[in-house]
């Protein structure tokens, strides 16, 4: 991949964006400009960026008057939106015509929409693994103790579930525990889908995340991060299962440390 001059960053909550800037920055990216969200997105990234626009979520035309203004032509999308953020939108007269062509709405539709209506700007959307290539998850065992017999068939059990879920957009975590299935993401998100499985399973379950089998690497990239596994911990799961290279694990050797300390296996298949 060219590496840009000038680099639009869309920026969610968490620990994405910056660690994002900070690899851009390695590769040799002249300037940072970001897109950043009341309420959502961690104001420290603007020690990280050449210029930082804030607006609210649901002003796509003021996103792209200033990506426009600023000379970008290339971004990416790092870091969620809470879900209830995109029910709860004061939508410009952009996003308002965009929302009225969509007959689905969920993160996937909205979110390509938002990539179209770029495109439309001459402003390109980049796959959201950019720069970060090296924090895709590897095959095999990534933290913790080996995986017994019993721990391995959920695994497997938990793969073949949430590839259903994800093929018909519902969402891309389970949580499950001896054959059973505790907690199906919605939503509300991966962390609330953990809080509920390890609430109904007691201790040791296990929660598997997958890819859509047709995953637009522009957005929505299954990420798992520091937040993701202490909820996880608090909710006394044993196992964390992801798809390798297709998962991404920021700030990797933070996470590695909690999952080990906490008895939480983490593995990719």
């Amino acid at each position: 991949m060219d590496v840009p001059d000038t680099l639009g960053i869309i920026a969610g909550n968490g620990a994405y964006p910056r660690l994002l800037a900070e690899a851009a920055r390695r590769a040799g990216v002249k300037r940072l400009i970001a897109a950043a969200f009341t309420d959502e997105t961690d104001d420290r990234l603007a020690a990280l960026v050449d210029e930082i626009h804030w607006m609210r979520v649901g002003q796509l035309g003021k996103l792209i008057a200033c990506f426009r203004a600023e000379g970008v032509t290339e971004a990416i999308m790092a870091g969620q939106i809470a879900p209830k953020n995109l029910f709860d939108l004061r939508p410009d007269w952009k996003t308002l015509l965009l929302l009225a062509r969509l007959k689905r709405r969920n993160a996937e539709s909205i979110f390509a929409a938002i990539g179209d209506e770029l495109a439309r700007s001459n402003i390109t959307l980049l796959p959201a693994t950019s720069f970060l290539e090296d924090c895709l998850a590897p095959e095999g065992l990534i933290a913790g103790r080996k995986l017994t017999r019993r721990e391995e068939d959920d695994v497997a059990f938990g793969f073949e579930v949430a590839r259903e879920i994800s093929r018909l957009d519902i969402g891309q975590t389970v949580v499950v525990k001896n054959g059973t299935v505790l907690a199906v993401e919605g939503f509300e998100g991966t962390n609330e889908a953990i809080k509920r499985g390890g609430f109904l399973g007691g201790r040791n379950a296990i929660m598997v995340k997958v890819a859509k089998p047709s995953q637009d690497m522009r957005f929505d990239v299954p990420v798992i991060g520091v937040a993701t596994v202490e909820v996880a911990v608090q909710a006394h799961l044993r196992v964390i299962a992801l798809e390798a290279s297709r998962t991404l694990l920021l700030e990797k050797g933070a996470l590695v440390d909690l999952a080990a300390r906490s008895n939480l296996s983490i593995v990719a298949r």
